[in-house]
């Protein structure tokens, strides 16, 4: 489809004649989000977004910009670009996400210190649902009742199709500077993160890695007799090189205080200029025996020892118990005020059995991080993976929520079959 009108003949369509739907952006999900699953339909389609793409509308006064939701990340920043414009979100999955799917598993993207995370980007949404369509966010804020955008961040296509989606957008920055520290230990770095976050310090880029992912990084970079602790890096932006500097020295302030040693400009510069390699690697490392996967969490500042330590034990646990000794490496690259997120890297040997290898290491580490109180999901989203644990975090009665809502926008519940929740039974029943 290319627009909102077809797209919404699609749905009446599949809806009609028993199809499931599974909305298609850049399919960079890693939790099963657009696996083609048809569930009680007699068939399924993937619905390829792609041609959605373009950049529907620029409002220069207000900073917002309307775009088809297919259009990816890189054509988004290609169109304001050739304006002035960024919109300054780049995850992982940067070169073939969707905005679309941003918006739809709430992603997180790696500069979300200073811009924020997807969904504090969001202004407006356009969906097109089994039911109707919806047309959402008229003003910067309301008090119109809930705010019906939050059913659809985060919505996975479960309930409709985001079909386009408004968003803020600020001038592309002037100046940026670099700067890297290490940290003699993990505990010390996030000290000093969770102050000059409560403090207000806004580094655009601002990430933590512990002392097993440091030392791998570094030895990956031929520097293992230089960098010693955990290595901080960040990124700083702003209309003037004094504005980015003022910024930097701020943070380097309450990073001596926890101390931390300057390591200059360069592992930040090399940080970015391979920010988005990593993915690449994966399949790679599977070819020479190598089993490389990713999972992600995030609590309060406070609990965050405590789950870092659970979710690393229930990882090496099971590897280990598979006969495979793993490497566990952690990094924070999203904080807020009260807390902060936990990305793991697992690498081990594969078994003649990968997929139950890393099966069974990622339902234990789920459970432990439902047990110490983390969320199951701090920006991949729920997909089919993250679902047998979803009701643990938010009840049984938040489940009930979820599937009434399902239930209302997709009756015969066509939409994204397995993901994020499951109808009633009786939703699910085709004349």
């Amino acid at each position: 489809p290319a627009d909102h009108s077809e797209v919404a003949a699609v749905l009446r369509v599949c809806g009609e004649r028993g199809i499931a739907v599974v909305p298609f952006g850049g399919g960079t999900s890693v939790v099963g989000g657009v696996d083609p699953v048809r569930g009680a339909q007699r068939a399924v389609i993937a619905l390829d977004l792609s041609r959605t793409a373009a950049l529907l509308a620029l409002d220069e006064v207000s900073l917002l910009a309307t775009f088809g939701a297919g259009t990816t990340g890189p054509q988004a920043e290609e169109l304001l670009g050739a304006r002035g414009y960024t919109l300054g979100h780049f995850p992982q999955s940067f070169l073939y996400a969707s905005l679309g799917g941003y918006a739809a598993t709430r992603s997180s993207g790696q500069a979300s210190r200073g811009y924020g995370r997807f969904d504090d980007l969001v202004h407006a949404l356009r969906v097109a649902t089994p039911a109707g369509d919806l047309d959402l966010g008229r003003s910067p804020a309301s008090a119109a009742g809930p705010d019906l955008r939050e059913l659809f961040l985060g919505s996975e296509g479960a309930f409709g199709v985001l079909t386009e989606v408004t968003v803020r957008i600020r001038p592309v920055p002037a100046a940026t500077a670099y700067r890297a520290w290490s940290f003699p230990d993990f505990a010390a770095g996030a000290s000093a993160f969770r102050e000059a976050t409560q403090r207000g310090i806004r580094p655009t880029v601002l990430r933590l890695s512990d002392e097993t992912e440091t030392r791998v990084n570094a030895a990956m970079g031929g520097h293992l007799t230089r960098m010693r602790g955990c290595l901080a890096v960040a990124t700083f932006e702003g209309a003037t090189s004094a504005e980015a500097e003022a910024t930097r020295d701020a943070l380097d302030a309450v990073f001596r205080a926890h101390g931390a040693t300057s390591r200059g400009e360069d592992p930040a510069r090399s940080w970015e200029r391979g920010r988005f390699a990593s993915p690449a690697l994966r399949d790679t490392l599977m070819d020479i025996g190598v089993l490389a996967e990713t999972l992600e969490t995030a609590t309060t500042w406070a609990n965050l020892p405590a789950l870092k330590a659970a979710v690393t034990a229930a990882l090496t646990g099971s590897l280990a118990a598979a006969g495979t000794k793993p490497l566990v490496l952690c990094h924070i690259s999203h904080v807020y005020p009260a807390g902060a997120s936990l990305y793991f890297t697992v690498v081990a040997a594969l078994t003649d059995d990968p997929e139950t290898q890393w099966m069974r290491a990622k339902d234990a580490a789920s459970r432990a991080i439902g047990d110490a109180h983390g969320t199951i999901t701090h920006h991949h989203a729920v997909g089919r993976d993250h679902r047998p644990y979803l009701e643990a975090e938010i009840g049984p009665l938040g489940v009930q929520v979820l599937r009434a809502v399902k239930n209302v926008l997709d009756p015969r519940g066509i939409m994204n079959p397995g993901a994020l929740v499951e109808p009633a039974a009786s939703a699910t029943e085709r004349p």
